[in-house]
């Protein structure tokens, strides 16, 4: 089984890359399947620092002269990208979410199709893991993550359910959490409210938005100018963040005009509306059905 099936991997290479002796950044390494192909497009000058905090993709490293890899959350962009002298980039790719390998490796309780304690944690070092957060949070306080990040309205109705079981003992695994939770599962698509419950608890166990917010907030001074920013989000909490900086240069989308009336935002969208997968895309890999892909193009406003 491979690690991770590379989601719009040539659009977003093709939109990403201006010119082959720049120097690039892979801000989700995973598997590699996006370095390489960017490899594949630089010239011999050409460079490509990788980013992945996970230390399984370091099985996936690519022996290359212009290829650097950093094991650190992406949040620490700019310092290590000052450090490695790539600042500014020429473009910064993003591909968000879970690999499949994460996915699958049933131990790391990233899905509730499969029986493994309690994680979810993308970088194995922190505290924090699923099982602290549904063993340890209160009623309100589990509520707010499955409304806030799983866009749950019942909400509450499931962090009631948690609360009074653990009371019997601690809910250590994914399938224990399954079983407390069936009483308000859909009986006809239990995998409608799953998939946002588990969404919900990796985002609050690796502050998922938080990272992502400073992320994006970096990339305007990280990129040179006609520098591209290309992202591939994978739910609305996320595609939203993304379209709002890639519109104004701000988390809340809202653009900044000068004295004149002229937009003060540093980036030109690329792409006018996401671009999703293709049905073929989706037969061979149903887990990119979900997929938004955005680009912007970094500008300097025009004084005057």
């Amino acid at each position: 089984m491979s690690y991770h099936n590379t989601v719009l991997l040539h659009e977003s290479v093709d939109l990403l890359i201006t010119h082959p002796s720049g120097t690039y950044v892979d801000l989700t390494f995973g598997g590699g399947g996006h370095s390489r192909a960017i490899l594949d497009r630089l010239a011999p000058d050409g460079r490509l620092i990788a980013f992945d905090q996970d230390a399984d993709s370091t099985a996936n490293l690519i022996d290359d002269p212009r290829f650097c890899f950093v094991a650190s959350n992406f949040k620490n962009l700019t310092r290590f990208l000052q450090y490695h002298k790539a600042y500014p980039a020429d473009g910064i790719l993003a591909d968000l979410g879970i690999s499949s390998h994460q996915i699958d490796t049933a131990e790391r309780g990233f899905s509730y199709r499969q029986d493994g304690e309690l994680d979810m944690r993308m970088n194995r070092q922190q505290a924090l893991s699923a099982k602290e957060v549904v063993n340890g949070y209160d009623e309100a306080q589990l509520s707010r993550v499955f409304y806030t990040y799983g866009e749950l309205s019942n909400g509450r109705q499931l962090a009631r359910h948690i609360v009074r079981a653990r009371e019997a003992g601690e809910i250590a695994t994914t399938f224990e959490l399954v079983k407390v939770l069936e009483p308000s599962l859909p009986k006809n698509a239990p995998s409608k409210v799953l998939s946002k419950v588990f969404q919900a608890l990796r985002i609050e166990v690796n502050h998922e938005l938080e990272v992502l917010e400073s992320m994006l907030l970096q990339t305007a001074d990280a990129l040179r100018d006609g520098g591209r920013l290309v992202v591939i989000s994978y739910h609305s909490l996320e595609d939203r963040l993304v379209k709002n900086v890639m519109r104004s240069g701000k988390l809340d989308g809202e653009v900044e005009k000068d004295f004149f009336g002229n937009p003060l935002s540093p980036f030109k969208p690329v792409t006018r509306k996401a671009i999703t997968p293709n049905e073929q895309e989706i037969s061979t890999n149903p887990r990119a059905r979900s997929g938004k892909l955005r680009a912007a193009e970094k500008i300097t406003p025009i004084a005057r």
